[in-house]
Parts: structure tokens; C-alpha cells; sequence
């Protein structure tokens, strides 16, 4: 008779493991934060489901300091958004007033 693959209940410990836990974190290389005034940005407007997207990047961050990048951004130009991969996505047609604002930052504009 065949052995079974898989029954309710099996145990982890008789070989068995969970795909999704044992995911190998993409080495990619480690992201070397540059200062704001080597950064070179550049911008672009999307539109999205009729709605306005701007959108900025690449940035050399790390996670948190993008994070912190974008939370004081979206505070300054009351609007929202978020942080994909390297670039930072902002709800609206926002684009001169996000310049201003990361210029102000000391970031390097194209």
C-alpha cells in the first residue's frame, strides 16, 4: 500500500514543512544610504483608476529612514502615500509642491 503524502493533522516534526516559513530573504545586496545632496530624483504622474498618482525616486534609503522620509512629507503637503521598493508614491498631482519640499530636505533633483 502507498504511504500517504499528506494527512489532516500531520505533524511537522516527521519531515513536514510549510512553504511560506522557510523563505530564503532575497540577497539582493544590503542598500547603502547615501546623504540627501548626492541623491539625484526623478518624478513622474501616473494616472490610476482616474485618480492622480506622483511618484519620486530612486531614493538610497533604508527602510526606516524612508519611512520617516515619507511621514514627514505626507505631513508637510497633507496628502497621502506610500513607499515601493525604492520610490515614494504620493496620492495626487503633487509634483511641484514635492519638489519644493524635498529640496528643502537637501535632496538632489534632476
Amino acid at each position: 500500500m502507498k504511504e500517504k503524502l499528506l494527512e489532516m493533522g500531520a505533524k511537522f516534526d516527521d519531515g513536514w514543512s510549510a512553504d511560506n516559513k522557510n523563505k530564503e530573504v532575497e540577497k539582493g545586496g544590503s542598500v547603502e544610504a547615501l546623504p540627501p545632496e548626492k541623491h539625484r530624483l526623478w518624478f513622474r504622474r501616473e494616472k490610476r483608476r482616474g485618480k492622480w498618482v506622483s511618484i519620486v525616486g530612486p531614493f538610497s534609503l533604508g527602510k526606516k529612514e524612508s519611512a520617516a522620509l515619507l511621514k514627514r512629507l505626507k505631513k508637510r503637503l497633507g496628502t497621502g502615500g506610500t513607499v515601493r521598493e525604492d520610490t515614494l508614491e504620493f496620492q495626487g498631482d503633487i509634483v511641484e509642491r514635492l519638489k519644493e519640499a524635498l529640496q528643502a530636505e537637501g535632496f538632489g533633483i534632476r
